[in-house]
């Protein structure tokens, strides 16, 4: 079995359902990456998954074997750990042993963060508008925590979740928009009826908040392809309906083949 590189350094649980984790490299360093990239984790299939997992969807074979999955760094390029936002997927294969872990705890962690996601490439002068469901915003969080913040454009993050717990990093987001006049924050859930304390924000899916034109309510502009880079992380629902609409705006996908303004993550 490779061996567990890595150790668990800090665990906030966000909601019954989501973490946020630091892990260190043990004996090497984690070299700088692009905010927005990714990484694999991994644990053997004989670790143990934890009291709120369903049964196993696939039965791991071979106890010694790593199971890796890919997962986006939240944390900041230069940091001296590397921060995930995890959902636990009850019947899954990963999340639950990960969820199972305490700090001090070993984990294995691929050697550099790879992935395209990354902002680094758009003009400084463009804005950005970053969208996200759940913990799809754990790349934004890497981008601003590195160097989005000093693009000239303007920068906006819309993060939608099921309830107002679930909107990880909505503490820090709120600080930096009262930090930044270029920065907005934009947060909505759709199952209000679930908050104990009342939501007065939105309770839109984010497809109708783009049509309703939250970029030009809050900018006093059309976000246009030649103004404006969209990029979508989370849901695979949310993301084809965001591309459809952009299509129909004019904004072109990216990717190897061809230069456009949509960039996409997907789970």
């Amino acid at each position: 079995m490779e061996e567990l590189n890595s150790v668990i350094t800090q665990i906030l649980q966000v909601s019954p359902i989501m973490k946020i984790i630091r892990v260190k490299p043990l004996g090497w360093e984690f070299p700088e990456f692009k905010g927005g990239q990714f990484v694999a984790l991994a644990l053997p299939g004989s670790a143990e998954r934890c009291a709120e997992a369903t049964e196993e969807f696939e039965t791991p074979t071979e106890p010694d074997k790593l199971i890796k999955r890919a997962y986006s760094i939240a944390s900041s390029s230069t940091a001296q750990f590397v921060e995930f936002y995890i959902t636990l997927v009850h019947s899954g294969s990963l999340t639950p042993r990960i969820f199972n872990l305490q700090i001090g705890d070993k984990i294995w962690m691929g050697k550099k963060g790879v992935g395209m996601f990354t902002i680094d490439e758009v003009d400084a002068e463009k804005n950005v508008v970053l969208i996200a469901t759940g913990t799809g915003v754990a790349p934004y969080m890497s981008m601003l925590r590195s160097d989005a913040l000093k693009r000239h454009g303007r920068i906006m993050i819309v993060h939608g979740a099921a309830n107002s717990w679930d909107l990880g990093y909505s503490s820090e987001l709120l600080l930096l928009e009262s930090m930044f006049d270029k920065f907005t924050y934009y947060p909505t859930i759709t199952e209000p009826a679930k908050e104990p304390a009342g939501w007065n924000g939105d309770v839109r899916f984010i497809q109708d908040i783009w049509v309703d034109g939250l970029a030009e309510k809050k900018w006093g502009f059309k976000p246009t392809p030649e103004n404006t880079e969209i990029f979508l992380c989370g849901n695979p629902r949310m993301i084809n309906s965001m591309v459809e609409l952009l299509h129909g705006d004019g904004f072109v996908e990216h990717n190897r083949k061809q230069v456009g303004q949509v960039h996409v993550e997907e789970f």
